[in-house]
Parts: structure tokens; C-alpha cells; sequence
């Protein structure tokens, strides 16, 4: 693995105003990414990884909206930069698959068409049709010279999600963000899917951020994790260090909650609670209404991201009882 950053975020605070007050959707994350590596960023619904995702290329909009903190790719500064250079950026160096191909898929339009729109925006082809074709008959859908004229719900929802990789790859970014890319499909579909995209990174010379809950899939998949709770990194280093040695009361919540063909039939373990809205968030610690380990510190005082290990940070008063 190169240990060059071609990703770096730092104090990324998003922040929208509302009837109830400040909503801090995220709270001061610090996030890298370097050449030909896979990192996940990990959470629950809500936890705020989506839209650090999307504030990437400055993709939130909002009323009262305020995005702060810095956004490097490749050395160049995001934050402040003009919104024509962004668009030059937006799928040629970094490029986006989001969770629901349904929605995200025109329905009126021939998939080949849509993945051509990518393709003209960015480059110059003289056969833009023949590129389309060697995307699609890529990523593994059937017979492309014929089924780039078909519509979106003529697809399976995994041939859908394929058509996105293809339209995320059209221009060959040297970041591709999946956004939990196999929710909606089955368990053979996703490791499909997962093994596709295990393949692109290595063919295209990608790196790849993903978004997703499952920390199942991150141990297959990825070189480094964030774990990520109400808006703030409580939990991050490389993954096996993180799986083996968690040291977050919230990452063993996440680990006990995937479901094992060897743990006997009965009730899935969870979380009790729910995630705190970003507007009402708890004083001290933020994972305190939901911990077994919460004491009277974790209600007062907010934890610092302390480091314990090689690269291997947490935000935890109690780290040491958790592991």
C-alpha cells in the first residue's frame, strides 16, 4: 500500500440551523484516504457518514447550511474552492455510488444514454457508444451491445447497482465512494458486488471510501476503519487492529449485531437506543444513554480521540474494560 494521502479531512464540521437550534450533523471528523487503499467509514443510520461522504465535493445543501473544516484531494483545498472548478472534479477524480439505484436511475431514460451523459461531461471519445458497451459488458451485465438501450426497471437490482458502477467508473476517478452499495440486494448479489469492486480498485487504480453499517463487510474488505457515532469518530485504525482489539463499547455493539452461522438460533443482539438527533445531543459522551459502562464522567465529560496503539485511536474514558 502507498502511504500517500490522496484523501485528507480535517475538523469537518456540518452544521444546519432549525426551528430546534444548531443541528450538528458532524462534529469535527478527521478522515484519510491514501492511493490504492479501501477504507470504510462505519456507523448506524443518522450517525452523519453519508453526508460526510457527500460534503467530499461539497454535494450538501441546506437552509442556514455551514460546511467548515478542510477537504484536500490530491494537495488541492475543496472548501472555498469555485463551483466551476468543483464540477470539473465531480466523477472525473472522485465519483460516487449511492445505496438505492432505484431512485438515484432515471426512469425515462435508456441506461446506456445515462451512462454516456457521464462520459461526454468529462471526456473526449470518438465512439462514446462503444465506451458504453466496454463499461457495461465490464462491470458483468449481459449482452451490453444490446441492453444499453434498455430503461432502468428492466434491470434486476443488482444489474441496476452494476449500471451505477459503470456510470461511477465512466471517467476513470482516482476516488470512488460507495455509499452502502449492496443494501437493497441479497446476500449471493452483494458478494458479487463486493468482489467487482475488489476487482475495479486494482484494475483502475482506485481508492475507495465505503460508507456502510456492516462491519462484517468491512473486515473482508477493507485495510482501515472509522467508526463513526452522532457525528464524531469514536473509534479508528486498521481493521483487523480495530476487530480484534475494539476498544469502543459502540464497535462491539456494531460486531455482536452481525449475524453468524455459528452462534446459536434465537434473538440477533442489538443496540439499545437510538441514535441522538443532531440537534438534542446528550452532554459528555455521546454514546452514554446507551452504554453498559457509563458512569458519572461520561455524563459530564466528553472523551478525547486517544491513541492506543499503532494508528489506532479511540474516544472512550473506559477503553481498557471494553477490551
Amino acid at each position: 500500500m502507498n502511504d500517500k494521502a490522496l484523501l485528507e479531512v480535517r475538523d469537518l464540521k456540518i452544521q444546519f440551523a432549525s426551528g430546534e437550534g444548531t443541528v450538528r450533523a458532524v462534529d469535527g471528523v478527521d478522515l484519510v484516504l491514501r492511493e490504492r487503499e479501501t477504507v470504510a467509514l462505519v456507523g448506524e443510520s443518522g450517525c452523519g457518514k453519508s453526508l460526510t461522504a457527500l460534503a467530499l465535493m461539497r454535494l450538501v445543501a441546506g437552509t442556514g447550511l455551514r460546511q467548515t473544516g478542510s477537504i484536500r484531494i490530491g494537495g488541492a483545498e475543496i472548501q472555498g474552492m469555485p463551483e466551476p472548478e468543483l464540477r470539473k472534479l465531480r466523477g472525473a477524480t472522485l465519483s460516487y455510488i449511492f445505496q438505492d439505484p432505484t431512485s438515484s436511475l432515471n426512469p425515462v431514460k435508456r441506461v446506456g444514454n445515462q451512462i454516456a451523459e457521464v462520459i461526454r461531461l468529462h471526456r473526449d471519445v470518438p465512439d462514446v457508444t462503444g465506451e458504453v458497451v466496454r463499461l457495461m459488458n465490464r462491470v458483468g451485465l449481459p449482452q451490453p451491445e444490446r441492453r444499453w438501450k434498455a430503461y432502468p426497471h428492466q434491470f434486476s437490482g443488482g444489474m441496476q447497482q452494476r449500471v451505477m458502477i459503470a456510470m461511477a467508473l465512466a471517467c476513470h476517478p482516482k476516488i470512488l465512494v460507495a455509499d452502502e452499495p449492496t443494501t437493497a440486494l441479497d446476500v449471493t448479489i452483494q458478494a458479487q458486488i463486493f468482489s467487482l469492486l475488489n476487482q475495479l480498485r486494482a484494475e483502475f487504480d482506485m481508492s475507495v471510501l465505503l460508507i456502510t453499517h456492516n462491519l462484517g463487510l468491512v473486515a473482508r474488505n477493507a485495510a482501515r476503519v472509522y467508526i463513526m457515532y452522532a457525528g464524531r469518530v469514536v473509534e479508528a485504525g486498521p481493521t483487523q487492529d480495530v476487530l480484534r482489539g475494539m476498544a469502543h463499547p459502540y464497535t462491539k455493539g456494531l460486531m455482536a449485531s452481525v449475524p453468524r452461522l455459528n452462534r446459536p438460533v434465537g434473538r440477533m443482539t442489538g443496540i439499545d437506543g437510538t441514535v441522538p438527533h443532531p440537534a438534542r445531543m446528550p452532554s459528555g459522551c455521546r454514546f452514554h444513554p446507551r452504554c453498559a459502562l457509563a458512569a458519572e464522567i461520561c455524563r459530564t465529560t466528553e472523551p478525547v480521540l486517544e491513541t492506543i496503539g499503532k494508528g489506532h485511536e479511540v474516544r472512550c474514558h473506559f477503553w481498557k474494560q471494553v477490551r
